[in-house]
């Protein structure tokens, strides 16, 4: 596709900073949004197609069988009948603006997925973009937000320990995504103005889920972390004047109904309070890789979908969520976010939020601080926010919606971390305090933070919630000498998990013995049969397995009495003696505690994924499995810090790196960083970003003579306006130069700043200065000497005199004066390749 026949394109420019992040600038919100649609079609396009598969309930059918689970269940839970619904709800303002983002993923897409391998693996075409499936992308990655298989779980401890021993399990399990962040203000920072900074926990994945990307219009300029696939930065945004940030409220907001079903003449009927009452009913037909197609029955009833069974089964549960019930997911929030310039107006959009439910932090350069929880929860029986209800029964109805929703002024500090606290009231099941409250004890020893010392948070490795096996292990006598030397260093041990201790191994061991003691003992045998026969379907597993449940619950069950004493000095006992029996010598943590992160499809040749520190209760929270696998897929998806004395001092960094595609410089240029707690700047000073361009970018430059469109490397400057001239001549006319001769570039070694090139490189307007050479005209990369790229570099160093967390490869080229129609639309391989001309 030429340039020239791209919406909207005209008034789109895009500059890529040293990690090859996305800096998007346009002419209004309209046209940025096309572009910022377009940008995550070239560098995420596997990923994006992916998402759009699974808000349509359709991955099987590049897949195969083992995606069926998660398209039974995007079926039957109608989610992209849900986002329809709710696209067709918004103002015809915000419509405008989600489709603008639509169209550019559509004008992107086929690029993209040239250069995605995985398309061509799997079969899989770019397919159809319509304009709600921005809304089915949010809903299929935050269905599960709200934990309601938590509900499952929590019937099966009902009913074999009593109601009572839900509460030892009442803990975020690890099914759950959570986060840190904190808000301190002015008077507690070095500039006087307020710092916000955090970190979302979810499962890390290939690509990541949050993309780092600055987007501008004469309306609003903001630097933050979209969601590939979704327009907008919905949750974590800088706009220099005000900054925003979120975390998982752990709220309760979705309901599942044990319903009673019968089949009629008519169809399928629903058991409610009032009687039986007609259910909508239709099949769907999922296609699948390698296999069969497979039968979907959609059944609907006055509560919800039904997610569970069936009407031809002992077993049928619905599930009930507010999108579904409102027709609404709060997307007018998020050009109103974009818009927003101080917390007022901040507050203001968050009030229209619905899902998922969020704790919210903002601050802006005025001194305004907000703490307040955003979403959608309605008000009902504390039963519905537990268990599965009965359908049919009274008192389990919808009653309206908490609002207002809690909130809190923010005195001096304020912290959210997934805890009880702010939350409670909407809540059931939330972390543990400990990363909440050692977040508060580290900034409660400064009161002069800046946006550098803010690693230091992100990166702490203490574990508090180690005291009760520690105890339990400091009672323990008649050890064996092996046994009695770890128990010694154990309970010398400063209880962190830093990467090169070998004291945090052997306690992750010991702790991993005992969980899987306890998750085998003959108290949890009904419930051992009961989560793992075939009731419930495979994608709930994760809120149903016995030992993720006892491993997260550790704590509660070494103290809350339902084991036996006896027992649990037996189960720690034995634990100390398997561990210290063992022959090697263990290994520092960072050597066992290994990423593996998610990926649709897995790579040929497994990486070597590089080990952390940290822990599921650590503020460096990696999270494992403690008694399954020291391995950890879920952790910090992204780190930020936004300074409100100055935007460009803020901070960020995600795990892998800002382009989706194998091979790209920028796929996984940030691991390192991310791995070591470092984070790198943030740049949108958009004279700095003319100026700077990074290796391995492309830049494409739209002639002034119409003739053509040339892509050269990033290291090469603009061509002057009358060698593009020639340029289009020569190739229109022959295909490549005459007598394979190249032309002579205005950027050429010795041209002594963009705006000053050599007046003898500029050709004449008849034709052009030529050099020989043995290379085509097309191998522009021998035409644009690299000699400037060597010589023309200087050292990035911030304007505050500190050097920053930039790469090698990160340089400053001389100011850029020199004008042209110039912009850059996205990513292709560049480092041996040919540039493309495409027709005006």
């Amino acid at each position: 596709m030429s340039i020239g026949d791209i919406k909207g394109v005209e008034g789109i420019e895009v500059h890529r900073d040293a990690w090859g992040i996305p800096h998007l600038r346009a002419g209004s919100p309209d046209e940025l949004a096309f572009a910022q649609g377009r940008n995550a079609a070239t560098d995420r396009a596997w990923q994006i197609e992916v998402e759009r598969h699974r808000s349509q309930g359709t991955t099987a059918a590049f897949l195969g069988p083992e995606a069926v689970g998660w398209d039974r269940f995007a079926r039957q839970s109608r989610l992209d009948d849900t986002a329809r619904r709710c696209f067709r709800r918004l103002d015809g303002r915000t419509r405008a603006w989600i489709t603008s983002y639509v169209d550019g993923v559509s004008a992107g897409l086929t690029e993209g997925a040239a250069h995605a391998p995985q398309f061509a693996a799997t079969g899989l075409a770019p397919g159809r973009w319509e304009p709600w499936t921005p809304l089915g992308v949010w809903l299929s990655t935050h269905i599960l937000f709200a934990g309601f298989p938590a509900k499952l779980w929590r019937e099966e401890v009902a009913r074999h320990l009593g109601d009572e021993a839900i509460e030892l399990f009442a803990t975020d399990g690890p099914g759950t995504s959570g986060s840190n962040g904190w808000l301190v203000s002015g008077e507690r920072t070095h500039s006087g103005s307020a710092l916000i900074a955090g970190d979302p926990h979810r499962f890390i994945e290939d690509p990541g889920i949050y993309q780092q990307v600055h987007l501008a219009c004469p309306e609003y300029d903001v630097a933050g972390l979209a969601v590939p696939g979704v327009p907008g930065l919905p949750h974590f945004g800088h706009a220099g004047g005000v900054a925003w940030a979120i975390t998982n409220a752990m709220a309760d907001y979705h309901d599942l109904y044990r319903e009673r079903l019968r089949r009629t003449d008519a169809g399928v009927e629903a058991l409610g309070p009032d009687g039986w009452r007609p259910a909508t009913v239709h099949v769907e037909t999922v296609q699948v890789a390698g296999a069969e197609p497979v039968a979907v029955e959609v059944i609907e009833t006055e509560r919800g979908p039904v997610v569970i069974g069936g009407a031809d089964g002992p077993l049928a549960i619905s599930l009930r969520y507010p999108p579904r019930v409102r027709e609404e997911l709060g997307f007018a929030a998020l050009p109103a976010l974009l818009r927003a310039t101080t917390v007022a107006d901040v507050d203001r959009a968050l009030d229209g939020w619905a899902e998922p439910v969020n704790v919210v932090h903002a601050a802006d350069t005025a001194g305004g601080l907000l703490h307040r929880v955003a979403g959608a929860v309605p008000l009902r029986s504390r039963d519905n926010r537990l268990r599965v209800v009965p359908a049919w029964e009274p008192g389990h109805e919808w009653l309206g919606w908490h609002d207002p929703l809690p909130r809190e002024p923010v005195d001096g500090v304020a912290v959210m971390a997934n805890e009880r606290g702010l939350a409670e009231p909407v809540g059931v099941e939330f972390a543990p305090p400990y990363r909440a409250w050692r977040i508060r004890q580290l900034l409660d020893a400064s009161v002069t933070w800046s946006a550098e010392d803010m690693a230091l948070v992100h990166t702490d490795t203490h574990l508090g919630s180690a005291r009760p096996l520690l105890e339990l292990l400091a009672t323990l006598d008649g050890l064996s000498p092996p046994a009695s030397a770890l128990q010694e260093r154990l309970l010398g041990w400063d209880r962190r998990m830093g990467a090169d201790s070998t004291d945090a191994t052997s306690y992750a061991a010991v702790r991993g013995a005992v969980v899987r003691r306890l998750g085998y003992h003959p108290a949890l045998d009904g419930l051992t049969e009961s989560v793992s026969g075939p009731a419930y379907p495979a994608l709930f597993r994760p809120w149903l397995a016995l030992l993720p449940r006892v491993a997260y619950a550790l704590e509660s069950l070494l103290t809350a009495g339902l084991f036996p004493d006896g027992d649990l000095v037996d189960a720690v006992r034995a634990a100390v003696e398997e561990v210290a029996a063992e022959a090697a010598a263990p290994a520092p943590w960072g050597e066992v505690h290994r990423l593996a992160p998610r990926q649709t499809l897995p790579d040929a040749e497994p990486e070597d994924w590089p080990g952390l520190a940290g822990d599921h209760d650590c503020v460096l929270a990696t999270s494992s499995v403690p008694g399954l696998t020291d391995s950890f897929a879920r952790g910090p998806s992204a780190r930020y810090v936004w300074d409100l004395a100055r935007r460009d001092d803020s901070l960020w960094i995600v795990p892998l790196g800002a382009s989706g595609i194998p091979g790209d410089p920028h796929q996984r240029d940030q691991l390192p960083l991310w791995a070591r707690g470092e984070l790198a700047p943030v740049v949108t000073d958009w004279d700095v970003l003319h100026a700077r361009t990074a290796p391995g970018c492309v830049h494409e430059q739209k002639l002034s003579t119409g003739f053509c469109v040339v892509r050269c490397p990033s290291r090469a400057r603009p061509l002057c306006p009358g060698q593009g001239a020639c340029m289009g001549q020569c190739w229109t006319a022959r295909g490549r130069c005459p007598s394979r001769l190249a032309p002579w570039c205005c950027a050429h070694a010795g041209a002594p700043t963009w705006g000053r090139p050599s007046p003898r490189s500029w050709p004449q307007p008849g034709g052009c200065r030529t050099r020989p050479r043995s290379t085509a005209l097309c191998d522009l990369w021998g035409c644009l000497s690299p000699k400037v790229s060597q010589a023309a570099q200087l050292p990035e160093t911030r304007r505050d005199g500190r050097r920053g967390h930039v790469p090698q490869a990160a340089q400053r080229w001389p100011s850029r004066n020199f004008r042209t129609s110039a912009m850059v639309i996205g990513p292709v391989p560049c480092a041996t390749a040919s540039p493309s001309f495409s027709r005006t």
